[in-house]
Protein backbone atom coordinates (compact mmCIF):
# COMPACT_ATOMS: atom_id res chain seq x y z
CA UNK A 1 0.00 0.00 0.00
CA UNK A 2 1.49 3.82 -0.81
CA UNK A 3 1.76 6.02 1.46
CA UNK A 4 -0.74 9.47 0.52
CA UNK A 5 1.54 11.88 0.26
CA UNK A 6 0.15 15.09 -1.65
CA UNK A 7 -3.29 16.81 -1.15
CA UNK A 8 -3.69 15.51 -5.11
CA UNK A 9 -3.83 12.61 -4.49
CA UNK A 10 -5.99 12.44 -1.32
CA UNK A 11 -9.57 11.77 -2.85
CA UNK A 12 -8.36 8.84 -5.06
CA UNK A 13 -6.44 7.19 -2.88
CA UNK A 14 -9.03 7.08 -0.06
CA UNK A 15 -11.33 5.54 -3.34
CA UNK A 16 -8.84 2.54 -4.36
CA UNK A 17 -8.14 1.74 -0.52
CA UNK A 18 -11.18 2.02 0.87
CA UNK A 19 -14.52 1.04 -1.09
CA UNK A 20 -17.91 1.56 0.46
CA UNK A 21 -19.06 -1.53 0.05
CA UNK A 22 -15.46 -3.32 2.40
CA UNK A 23 -16.54 -4.66 5.52
CA UNK A 24 -14.78 -3.35 8.72
CA UNK A 25 -11.63 -5.16 9.93
CA UNK A 26 -12.99 -6.58 13.69
CA UNK A 27 -11.01 -6.19 15.96
CA UNK A 28 -9.82 -3.02 14.38
CA UNK A 29 -9.49 -0.04 16.28
CA UNK A 30 -6.32 -0.04 18.68
CA UNK A 31 -5.58 -3.49 17.88
CA UNK A 32 -6.49 -6.29 15.33
CA UNK A 33 -6.02 -9.71 15.77
CA UNK A 34 -2.48 -10.25 14.84
CA UNK A 35 -1.05 -7.76 17.21
CA UNK A 36 -2.95 -9.52 20.16
CA UNK A 37 -1.93 -13.19 19.02
CA UNK A 38 2.01 -11.57 19.17
CA UNK A 39 1.00 -10.64 22.58
CA UNK A 40 -0.65 -13.66 23.63
CA UNK A 41 2.48 -15.67 21.93
CA UNK A 42 5.05 -13.79 23.88
CA UNK A 43 3.10 -13.76 27.18
CA UNK A 44 2.82 -17.89 26.48
CA UNK A 45 6.82 -18.22 26.29
CA UNK A 46 7.31 -15.79 29.43
CA UNK A 47 9.21 -13.20 26.78
CA UNK A 48 10.81 -9.72 28.03
CA UNK A 49 9.51 -7.01 28.66
CA UNK A 50 6.30 -8.75 28.12
CA UNK A 51 5.50 -10.69 31.01
CA UNK A 52 6.84 -7.36 32.95
CA UNK A 53 4.19 -5.29 31.44
CA UNK A 54 1.56 -8.03 31.86
CA UNK A 55 2.08 -8.49 35.38
CA UNK A 56 2.05 -4.37 36.22
CA UNK A 57 -1.42 -4.36 33.95
CA UNK A 58 -3.08 -7.32 35.91
CA UNK A 59 -1.89 -5.65 39.38
CA UNK A 60 -3.29 -2.36 38.49
CA UNK A 61 -6.37 -0.90 40.39
CA UNK A 62 -8.60 -0.73 37.37
CA UNK A 63 -7.70 -4.31 36.41
CA UNK A 64 -9.43 -5.45 39.99
CA UNK A 65 -12.34 -7.68 39.75
CA UNK A 66 -14.27 -5.78 42.50
CA UNK A 67 -14.34 -2.37 40.63
CA UNK A 68 -17.18 -0.40 41.18
CA UNK A 69 -18.32 1.85 37.70
CA UNK A 70 -19.55 5.34 39.20
CA UNK A 71 -22.06 6.22 36.30
CA UNK A 72 -24.09 9.00 36.18
CA UNK A 73 -27.52 10.38 34.38
CA UNK A 74 -25.97 13.66 33.92
CA UNK A 75 -22.09 14.51 33.60
CA UNK A 76 -20.83 17.85 33.24
CA UNK A 77 -17.12 19.30 33.34
CA UNK A 78 -16.55 22.98 33.07
CA UNK A 79 -13.50 25.48 32.32
CA UNK A 80 -10.36 24.04 34.27
CA UNK A 81 -12.66 20.96 35.76
CA UNK A 82 -15.18 23.27 37.82
CA UNK A 83 -17.50 21.84 37.86
CA UNK A 84 -16.63 18.03 37.65
CA UNK A 85 -19.93 16.02 38.12
CA UNK A 86 -18.87 12.66 36.88
CA UNK A 87 -16.40 13.27 34.17
CA UNK A 88 -13.36 12.10 36.40
CA UNK A 89 -15.72 8.92 36.79
CA UNK A 90 -16.26 8.49 32.99
CA UNK A 91 -12.96 8.86 32.25
CA UNK A 92 -11.86 6.30 34.65
CA UNK A 93 -14.40 3.62 34.34
CA UNK A 94 -13.05 3.78 30.59
CA UNK A 95 -9.93 3.10 31.41
CA UNK A 96 -11.38 0.70 33.97
CA UNK A 97 -13.38 -0.97 31.36
CA UNK A 98 -10.81 -1.50 28.66
CA UNK A 99 -8.63 -2.92 30.93
CA UNK A 100 -10.28 -6.12 31.53
CA UNK A 101 -11.93 -6.29 28.21
CA UNK A 102 -8.05 -6.39 27.29
CA UNK A 103 -7.58 -9.14 30.21
CA UNK A 104 -10.52 -11.01 27.87
CA UNK A 105 -9.04 -10.81 25.10
CA UNK A 106 -5.45 -12.17 26.42
CA UNK A 107 -6.05 -14.59 28.43
CA UNK A 108 -9.79 -15.64 27.89
CA UNK A 109 -10.65 -15.25 31.67
CA UNK A 110 -14.68 -14.58 31.33
CA UNK A 111 -14.35 -12.80 34.76
CA UNK A 112 -12.80 -9.37 33.21
CA UNK A 113 -15.24 -9.73 29.99
CA UNK A 114 -18.29 -9.97 32.71
CA UNK A 115 -16.55 -6.82 34.71
CA UNK A 116 -16.30 -5.15 31.31
CA UNK A 117 -19.25 -5.41 30.00
CA UNK A 118 -21.02 -4.28 33.88
CA UNK A 119 -19.25 -1.00 33.57
CA UNK A 120 -19.96 -0.51 29.69
CA UNK A 121 -23.59 -1.27 30.31
CA UNK A 122 -23.76 0.68 34.12
CA UNK A 123 -22.97 3.90 31.40
CA UNK A 124 -25.01 2.97 28.53
CA UNK A 125 -28.19 2.66 30.65
CA UNK A 126 -27.65 5.59 33.03
CA UNK A 127 -25.82 8.71 30.65
CA UNK A 128 -28.73 10.63 29.41
CA UNK A 129 -26.11 14.33 28.72
CA UNK A 130 -22.77 15.28 28.84
CA UNK A 131 -22.94 19.10 29.31
CA UNK A 132 -20.84 22.33 30.06
CA UNK A 133 -17.50 23.62 28.84
CA UNK A 134 -15.35 20.44 28.28
CA UNK A 135 -18.54 18.12 27.44
CA UNK A 136 -16.93 17.25 23.48
CA UNK A 137 -13.31 17.24 25.08
CA UNK A 138 -14.84 14.64 27.37
CA UNK A 139 -16.86 12.51 25.01
CA UNK A 140 -13.44 12.53 22.87
CA UNK A 141 -10.93 11.67 25.75
CA UNK A 142 -13.32 9.16 27.62
CA UNK A 143 -15.40 7.71 24.43
CA UNK A 144 -12.17 5.91 22.81
CA UNK A 145 -11.72 3.89 25.70
CA UNK A 146 -15.32 2.56 25.40
CA UNK A 147 -14.99 1.40 22.26
CA UNK A 148 -12.28 -0.52 22.25
CA UNK A 149 -13.75 -2.28 25.16
CA UNK A 150 -16.56 -3.01 23.42
CA UNK A 151 -14.47 -3.99 20.00
CA UNK A 152 -12.14 -6.35 22.11
CA UNK A 153 -15.21 -7.97 23.75
CA UNK A 154 -16.95 -8.71 20.87
CA UNK A 155 -14.25 -9.51 18.23
CA UNK A 156 -11.27 -10.56 19.85
CA UNK A 157 -10.72 -14.74 19.10
CA UNK A 158 -14.17 -15.99 19.03
CA UNK A 159 -16.13 -13.59 20.38
CA UNK A 160 -16.99 -13.38 24.14
CA UNK A 161 -20.78 -14.80 23.91
CA UNK A 162 -21.73 -12.76 27.04
CA UNK A 163 -22.45 -9.53 24.89
CA UNK A 164 -25.39 -10.14 23.71
CA UNK A 165 -27.53 -8.19 20.70
CA UNK A 166 -29.28 -6.61 23.38
CA UNK A 167 -26.04 -5.32 24.99
CA UNK A 168 -24.74 -3.79 21.91
CA UNK A 169 -28.30 -2.08 21.69
CA UNK A 170 -27.81 -0.33 24.68
CA UNK A 171 -24.32 0.64 23.98
CA UNK A 172 -25.25 1.85 20.78
CA UNK A 173 -28.24 3.80 21.33
CA UNK A 174 -25.75 5.70 24.18
CA UNK A 175 -23.22 6.06 21.29
CA UNK A 176 -25.69 7.54 18.76
CA UNK A 177 -27.57 9.73 20.95
CA UNK A 178 -25.55 10.98 23.52
CA UNK A 179 -21.86 10.64 22.02
CA UNK A 180 -22.53 11.43 18.79
CA UNK A 181 -24.70 14.64 18.56
CA UNK A 182 -21.83 16.19 21.02
CA UNK A 183 -19.21 15.46 18.38
CA UNK A 184 -20.50 15.28 15.41
CA UNK A 185 -19.44 18.99 13.99
CA UNK A 186 -16.45 19.34 16.17
CA UNK A 187 -15.28 22.83 17.46
CA UNK A 188 -13.12 24.03 14.81
CA UNK A 189 -11.83 26.86 16.33
CA UNK A 190 -10.66 25.21 19.40
CA UNK A 191 -7.06 24.39 20.19
CA UNK A 192 -6.53 21.53 17.79
CA UNK A 193 -6.70 18.90 20.69
CA UNK A 194 -10.16 19.40 20.95
CA UNK A 195 -10.54 18.16 17.39
CA UNK A 196 -7.88 15.75 17.76
CA UNK A 197 -10.02 13.83 20.93
CA UNK A 198 -13.06 13.65 19.27
CA UNK A 199 -11.27 12.22 16.16
CA UNK A 200 -9.95 9.22 17.84
CA UNK A 201 -13.63 8.76 19.09
CA UNK A 202 -15.08 9.35 16.20
CA UNK A 203 -13.58 6.84 13.84
CA UNK A 204 -13.19 4.31 16.86
CA UNK A 205 -17.02 4.93 16.74
CA UNK A 206 -17.76 4.07 12.89
CA UNK A 207 -15.71 0.42 13.64
CA UNK A 208 -17.74 -0.38 16.84
CA UNK A 209 -20.94 0.53 15.22
CA UNK A 210 -20.04 -0.92 11.64
CA UNK A 211 -20.92 2.65 10.27
CA UNK A 212 -19.24 4.13 7.24
CA UNK A 213 -20.85 7.50 7.23
CA UNK A 214 -19.08 7.93 10.67
CA UNK A 215 -15.69 6.47 10.15
CA UNK A 216 -15.65 8.46 6.95
CA UNK A 217 -16.35 11.96 8.26
CA UNK A 218 -13.53 10.86 10.73
CA UNK A 219 -11.10 10.10 8.25
CA UNK A 220 -12.46 12.99 5.96
CA UNK A 221 -11.74 15.72 8.91
CA UNK A 222 -8.56 14.54 9.59
CA UNK A 223 -7.81 14.93 6.01
CA UNK A 224 -8.82 18.37 4.95
CA UNK A 225 -10.86 19.45 7.82
CA UNK A 226 -10.76 22.90 8.63
CA UNK A 227 -10.36 23.16 12.13
CA UNK A 228 -7.06 23.28 14.25
CA UNK A 229 -7.15 19.55 14.87
CA UNK A 230 -7.22 18.71 10.97
CA UNK A 231 -3.48 17.25 9.97
CA UNK A 232 -2.61 19.81 7.84
CA UNK A 233 -3.92 23.24 10.12
CA UNK A 234 -2.35 21.10 13.43
CA UNK A 235 0.73 20.37 12.07
CA UNK A 236 3.32 23.24 9.46
CA UNK A 237 5.13 20.99 7.51
CA UNK A 238 8.14 21.79 9.65
CA UNK A 239 6.44 19.93 12.47
CA UNK A 240 5.86 22.80 14.53
CA UNK A 241 2.52 22.34 16.08
CA UNK A 242 -0.75 24.47 16.28
CA UNK A 243 -0.33 24.32 20.38
CA UNK A 244 3.69 24.97 20.50
CA UNK A 245 3.23 28.10 21.17
CA UNK A 246 0.55 27.38 23.56
CA UNK A 247 1.95 25.00 26.36
CA UNK A 248 3.93 21.31 25.47
CA UNK A 249 1.60 19.11 27.42
CA UNK A 250 -1.72 20.25 25.19
CA UNK A 251 0.61 20.14 22.41
CA UNK A 252 1.38 16.41 22.86
CA UNK A 253 -2.52 15.25 23.79
CA UNK A 254 -3.04 16.66 20.46
CA UNK A 255 -0.56 14.51 19.43
CA UNK A 256 -0.98 11.70 20.51
CA UNK A 257 -4.70 11.53 20.02
CA UNK A 258 -4.03 11.75 16.36
CA UNK A 259 -1.88 8.99 16.47
CA UNK A 260 -4.61 6.97 18.17
CA UNK A 261 -6.82 7.97 15.13
CA UNK A 262 -4.00 6.91 12.49
CA UNK A 263 -4.09 3.46 14.21
CA UNK A 264 -7.66 2.77 14.19
CA UNK A 265 -7.12 3.84 10.15
CA UNK A 266 -3.85 1.46 9.49
CA UNK A 267 -6.33 -1.50 11.14
CA UNK A 268 -8.78 -1.21 8.42
CA UNK A 269 -6.66 -0.58 5.75
CA UNK A 270 -6.24 3.02 5.16
CA UNK A 271 -2.76 4.47 5.86
CA UNK A 272 -3.37 8.01 7.70
CA UNK A 273 0.36 8.06 9.47
CA UNK A 274 1.61 9.23 5.87
CA UNK A 275 -0.76 11.41 5.02
CA UNK A 276 1.00 15.06 3.47
CA UNK A 277 4.71 13.27 3.78
CA UNK A 278 4.10 11.98 7.32
CA UNK A 279 3.22 15.08 8.69
CA UNK A 280 2.10 13.50 11.99
CA UNK A 281 5.81 12.13 12.11
CA UNK A 282 7.30 15.56 12.06
CA UNK A 283 4.83 16.55 14.55
CA UNK A 284 6.58 14.03 16.86
CA UNK A 285 10.06 14.62 15.75
CA UNK A 286 9.87 18.52 16.51
CA UNK A 287 8.21 18.31 20.02
CA UNK A 288 10.41 15.56 21.12
CA UNK A 289 13.36 17.24 20.03
CA UNK A 290 12.28 20.71 21.79
CA UNK A 291 10.92 18.13 24.86
CA UNK A 292 14.43 16.94 25.15
CA UNK A 293 16.21 20.40 25.26
CA UNK A 294 17.38 21.23 21.25
CA UNK A 295 16.33 24.25 19.86
CA UNK A 296 14.04 24.14 16.92
CA UNK A 297 12.71 26.51 14.30
CA UNK A 298 9.28 28.49 15.18
CA UNK A 299 7.10 31.05 13.02
CA UNK A 300 4.35 32.70 14.63
CA UNK A 301 1.17 30.46 14.56
CA UNK A 302 -2.04 32.21 14.02
CA UNK A 303 -5.13 29.45 14.29
CA UNK A 304 -8.36 29.12 12.22
CA UNK A 305 -10.37 31.99 11.89
CA UNK A 306 -7.41 33.79 13.96
CA UNK A 307 -8.83 33.05 17.38
CA UNK A 308 -5.45 32.26 19.39
CA UNK A 309 -2.41 33.75 18.10
CA UNK A 310 1.20 32.29 19.29
CA UNK A 311 4.08 34.47 18.01
CA UNK A 312 6.96 32.59 20.10
CA UNK A 313 7.19 28.36 21.25
CA UNK A 314 6.38 28.40 24.91
CA UNK A 315 8.60 26.40 27.64
CA UNK A 316 5.38 25.83 29.84
CA UNK A 317 5.69 22.24 30.43
CA UNK A 318 9.11 21.83 28.79
CA UNK A 319 10.31 18.55 29.55
CA UNK A 320 7.74 17.07 30.88
CA UNK A 321 7.02 14.06 28.15
CA UNK A 322 3.81 12.41 27.88
CA UNK A 323 4.03 8.80 27.71
CA UNK A 324 2.65 8.40 24.03
CA UNK A 325 5.39 7.71 21.88
CA UNK A 326 5.02 3.82 21.57
CA UNK A 327 2.32 3.21 18.93
CA UNK A 328 4.03 5.99 16.66
CA UNK A 329 7.91 4.73 17.30
CA UNK A 330 6.35 0.82 16.44
CA UNK A 331 4.95 2.18 13.20
CA UNK A 332 7.17 4.21 11.39
CA UNK A 333 10.65 2.21 12.63
CA UNK A 334 9.12 -1.13 12.59
CA UNK A 335 6.50 -1.40 10.34
CA UNK A 336 8.20 1.25 7.61
CA UNK A 337 12.17 0.99 8.46
CA UNK A 338 12.26 4.47 9.82
CA UNK A 339 14.71 6.00 12.31
CA UNK A 340 12.72 8.51 14.10
CA UNK A 341 15.54 9.58 16.50
CA UNK A 342 13.94 11.84 18.72
CA UNK A 343 10.32 10.22 19.20
CA UNK A 344 13.12 7.43 20.34
CA UNK A 345 14.72 9.00 22.90
CA UNK A 346 11.26 10.32 24.08
CA UNK A 347 10.20 6.34 24.29
CA UNK A 348 13.33 5.63 26.06
CA UNK A 349 12.90 8.54 28.79
CA UNK A 350 8.92 7.28 29.28
CA UNK A 351 8.92 3.49 29.07
CA UNK A 352 6.50 1.42 30.22
CA UNK A 353 3.31 3.57 28.99
CA UNK A 354 0.59 2.59 31.27
CA UNK A 355 -2.01 4.36 33.26
CA UNK A 356 -2.42 6.70 30.49
CA UNK A 357 -4.83 9.75 31.43
CA UNK A 358 -7.07 10.66 28.65
CA UNK A 359 -5.75 7.78 26.12
CA UNK A 360 -5.18 4.05 26.50
CA UNK A 361 -2.75 3.11 29.21
CA UNK A 362 -1.10 -0.41 28.45
CA UNK A 363 0.80 1.40 25.52
CA UNK A 364 4.31 -0.45 26.03
CA UNK A 365 2.70 -3.74 26.29
CA UNK A 366 0.29 -3.39 23.23
CA UNK A 367 3.23 -2.25 20.82
CA UNK A 368 6.21 -2.87 21.56
CA UNK A 369 7.93 -4.31 18.60
CA UNK A 370 4.53 -5.24 17.04
CA UNK A 371 5.46 -6.96 13.85
CA UNK A 372 4.82 -5.93 10.24
CA UNK A 373 3.25 -6.02 7.93
CA UNK A 374 -0.58 -5.55 10.10
CA UNK A 375 -3.99 -5.90 9.50
CA UNK A 376 -3.38 -8.72 6.94
CA UNK A 377 -0.73 -6.27 4.94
Amino acid sequence: MKCLLTPFFLLASLQQQLPAAEPFVHPGIAHNQRSIDFIKGKLKAGQEPWTKLWKSCHAHKSAALDWKPQPRAKVERGVRNKPDIGGTEFLRDGDAAYTHALHWALTGEKAHARKSAEIILAWSHTLETVENHDAKLLVGMGGHKYCNAVELLKHSGDGWEGWTGKDQAAFESMLRKVWYPVIKDFYPSANGNWDAAMLQTMIAMGVVLDDRAIFDRATNYYLKGKGNGAVRNYFFPSGQCQESGRDQGHTQMGLEFLANTCETAWNQQLDLYGAYDKRLLKGFEYTAKYNLGHDVPYAPYKSFEGRYHYKSISDKGRGQLRAMFEKVYNHYHHRKGLTPNYTKMALDKTRPEEDGRGTLPWGSLMYTRQPSPSAGR
